[in-house]
């Protein structure tokens, strides 16, 4: 038998308190389901009730998520490094918890002190990756991870990366209280840094742990804007300021996972625009960070000619235009989010201009193509295009290939959310409250696709904003994120048992 449960839906206000009680309807209908065995199960899938002695059949599809939990987990984390009011509710308030900082160690304890408190034993590794681990009963094997970050961008939200890491804990609290035994070993994972805003690599604890970036790199890492001392501290100096410089080696190989799942917000309009629910991510575009330098000549901006300048601003702007052209071209994208010049006076031509470029496409081969380009048209524009010319130069920061997740991560997350849609209200025009998509953005997922079995989990994003203090998650949209996790990681760990994965 499947229980047909209807819960109480209220309507829901844009911004709410992490302490109004909030319920989301679940309705499961009968049809095929994968069952995994709980505690004090009887034989044939009966289990016997504790309080009443009555018995009931067993099926993971009855589990669900407290809605008001998850939203006041969100927002009690938030209180660290919360910043850029914009509202009069508590709650309306954006993020500035960079990685490393006082806040992120703060809110890195209270990660600890929850998973603790469900019987995970935390491990920390020598990137300050945190890992909870919930012993299964084949705790020897690779425990499922359900990952992503707690760090924020200067200017961030209270769900790129929070959500996730949230949705992970919501997860094991359902399973703690109802004393569920999975066949693996489950837990969640709060990577380090994966914004890159402060130390600028981004998910560079997670691309440590796969074996792409070197531990020195990343230990050597200075942070973007200097400290109120004036010096750029690195990563590792900031890892042993705040504790968290961790004895375990980062590494698969030290620490291995048998799966990685991630729920995040779209960071885009497409679901909202649709009137959908979730996305099923099926890969990542590929994606390049450089920095870009750019020297010229400083000298006096009223007695030097155009014709004897050497004006690496100048320079820079035209090679921002260009290569934002170019991305046109091959329908992909270029940014450039940070621009400095050298020495920075009003009346003087910057002799030096530094800034970075991010460069996007679906395909490898076009995005190679856009760079390809880029370095072509940036050596003319500088020699040719720039009076008595510029010289320029290329730092690669990151180099993300296009990402395809594993079949089999990917079905969970599809079945998962199968279910979970067809107890919703049909909003969208054709009645598909689900859609198949590819991530414009990176994520830890990118590196753990290398070395496990990886999917990811797309929530609704209110106006498609996200680095941006008024980034919006609604509370139901939440839940219906982390219930698609439940239900993705207990199907994985259904399949891992019976394929003999731990015979």
């Amino acid at each position: 038998m499947f229980t047909s449960r209807s819960i109480r839906l209220i309507n829901l206000p844009r911004r709410i308190s992490s302490s109004t009680p909030l319920e989301v309807k679940w309705k499961f209908h009968p049809g095929p389901r994968l069952g995994i065995q709980s505690r004090n199960m009887a034989t044939n899938g009966v289990q016997t009730n504790g309080v009443n002695g009555t018995s009931i059949k067993h099926d993971f599809s009855t589990l669900k998520v407290n809605q008001s939990r998850l939203l006041d987990a969100i927002h009690t984390g938030c209180k660290f490094g919360a910043d850029h009011r914009y509202g009069d509710h508590p709650t309306e308030t954006g993020m500035a918890r960079l990685s490393l900082n006082d806040a992120d160690k703060q809110v890195r304890d209270w990660f600890t002190a929850t998973a603790k408190a469900l019987n995970c034993v935390v491990t920390v590794d020598q990137m300050g990756n945190q890992f909870a681990v919930r012993a299964g009963k084949n705790a020897s094997a690779p425990p499922i991870m359900m990952g992503s970050h707690l760090d924020t961008q200067p200017t961030g939200g209270r769900y790129d990366g929070i959500l996730g890491v949230n949705s992970g804990l919501e997860v094991l609290k359902v399973l703690h209280e109802n004393n569920w035994d999975t066949e693996g070993s489950v837990g969640v994972v709060n990577w380090t840094n994966e914004e890159g805003a402060r130390f600028p690599m981004m998910a560079v604890s997670s691309g440590v742990w796969a074996d792409v970036v070197p531990l020195e790199t990343a230990w050597n890492l200075a942070e973007v804007s200097p400290g109120e001392d004036g010096q750029h501290k690195t990563m590792k100096q900031e890892l042993e300021r705040i504790g968290y410089l961790g004895p375990q080696p980062a590494s698969y190989k030290a620490f291995p996972m048998a799966a990685h799942f991630e729920v995040h917000i779209e960071q885009g309009p497409i679901l909202e625009t649709e009137k959908r629910r979730v996305g099923v991510v099926k890969g990542v575009q590929a994606f390049k960070w450089f920095e870009i330098t750019v020297k010229g000549r400083d000298s006096h901006a009223g007695t030097t000619p155009f014709s004897a300048r050497m004006d690496s601003m100048l320079c820079a702007a035209k090679l921002i235009v260009e290569s934002n052209a170019i991305a046109k071209r091959h329908n992909g994208l270029s940014t450039t989010g940070i621009l400095t010049g050298q020495p920075g006076s009003v009346n003087t031509m910057a002799h030096t201009v530094t800034f970075t470029l991010d460069i996007r496409h679906t395909a490898d081969d076009k995005l190679a193509e856009i760079e390809k380009e880029c370095r072509v048209h940036f050596a003319r524009i500088a020699e040719k295009e720039c009076e008595k010319g510029c010289t320029v130069a290329w730092k690669e920061l990151v180099d993300s290939p296009a990402v395809n997740f594993h079949a089999d991560c990917i079905a969970a997350v599809e079945a998962s959310t199968k279910e979970v849609c067809q107890a919703l209200p049909s909003t969208s025009d054709d009645g598909q409250l689900w859609k198949y998509m590819i991530s414009g953005a990176g994520h830890d997922s990118c590196y753990t696709n290398r070395r496990c079995p990886t999917s990811m989990i797309f929530t609704q994003t209110k106006d498609g904003i996200s680095h941006n203090p008024q980034e919006y998650c609604s509370p139901e949209d939440c839940a219906i994120g982390a219930q698609v996790l439940l239900g993705a990681v207990l199907r994985y760990d259904k399949l891992r048992a019976e394929r003999g994965d731990f015979s």
